[in-house]
């Protein structure tokens, strides 16, 4: 038992990301159901949407679960209120000031885990008061820290500087990536591209198989005049791109995105129009499996290089 397993009682040092459009219920229960945290991620939910969501949850799990919420949803009081309500235990959030839900939450016996890019922002999330910290890379996929800060680098300062428990995200989707962020000072990981890629996850099958087809260089930090998103590069990007080089604004920008993106992309499967929301790890996933088994292969991978490393 280490920090991560003990404050979330659960078997393995190992979460799943809150992914939008890819981590409903069932990608959540069954991750929970393999010793891991499974996150709803409610970034691409309607209030009601989550509810329903936890509900299922709650019925194909007994084990503990939680939900990734990005601070800056346009109905956040909603959401939060349902995750009261619901009795929802561990809540992980992201893209927003920490201090303005850490503490309503932890009133209601809710575990805080904010999501972090820096060292400057993993401090403020301590100063709040969350429960632990995850540190991401900029090698992550969806937004990211505009500092675009490597895992390699991010882990080990942020473990210097804090005293909570700490989890390394970005790049991570292997046993062997585990060990080195672990071995770089985390006390767990959050994975999310790697589950992206699952049989649970709710991303359309065209999606999933995208990934699974990507290569180095097929990724790109882009958008970083609104949020900077890590995207598979297709035509919405060449698009994007065309953009950026004539020096468009941002409400240019802002229109070109539109407001469903990356839902007609991961949720409905178009490769050309949509926003390809991945991690760089892309590049080293070969296959689609289910969560259970691809929690299984991290950790005996872990545990199996970590005793190498030892002899």
């Amino acid at each position: 038992m280490n920090k991560i397993t003990q404050l979330f009682d659960i078997k393995y040092p190992i979460i799943q990301a809150g992914m939008v459009w890819c981590s409903g219920w069932k990608l959540a229960s069954a991750v929970s159901n393999a010793g891991g945290l499974g996150l709803i991620g409610a970034g691409s939910m309607h209030p009601e949407t989550l509810r329903e969501h936890i509900a299922k949850c709650k019925k194909a799990t007994d084990r503990p679960f939680g939900v990734n919420v990005p601070l800056l949803y346009p109905e956040i009081e909603k959401i939060m209120s349902i995750i009261i309500e619901e009795g929802v235990d561990i809540v992980f959030t992201s893209a927003g000031n920490p201090k303005t839900w850490t503490t309503p939450l932890k009133e209601n016996g809710i575990k805080v885990v904010h999501v972090v890019s820096s060292v400057k922002f993993a401090l403020k999330a301590q100063d709040a008061e969350v429960d632990a910290i995850v540190a991401e890379g900029f090698e992550a996929g969806g937004h990211n820290g505009r500092e675009e800060i490597t895992t390699f680098c991010l882990i080990p300062a942020v473990k210097e500087a804090i005293d909570i428990p700490l989890l390394a995200a970005g790049g991570i989707g292997t046993g062997r990536g585990m060990l080195g962020a672990m071995a770089l000072g985390a006390d767990g990981v959050q994975i999310g591209s790697r589950f992206a890629a699952s049989t649970e996850s709710s991303a359309h099958h065209l999606f999933k198989e995208r990934v699974v087809s990507s290569i180095e260089g097929d990724t790109i930090l882009t958008l970083k005049k609104l949020a900077p998103v890590r995207l598979i590069k297709n035509h919405f990007y060449d698009l994007v791109k065309e953009a950026e080089e004539r020096g468009a604004g941002i409400d240019e920008l802002r229109a070109l995105l539109g407001k469903r993106r990356s839902k007609l992309g991961i949720f409905e499967g178009d490769l050309k129009e949509g926003e390809l929301e991945i991690g760089q790890i892309s590049a080293y996933i070969n296959n689609i499996k289910g969560a259970a088994e691809i929690l299984s292969e991290i950790w005996e991978d872990y545990q199996r290089l970590k005793s190498e490393m030892c002899q």
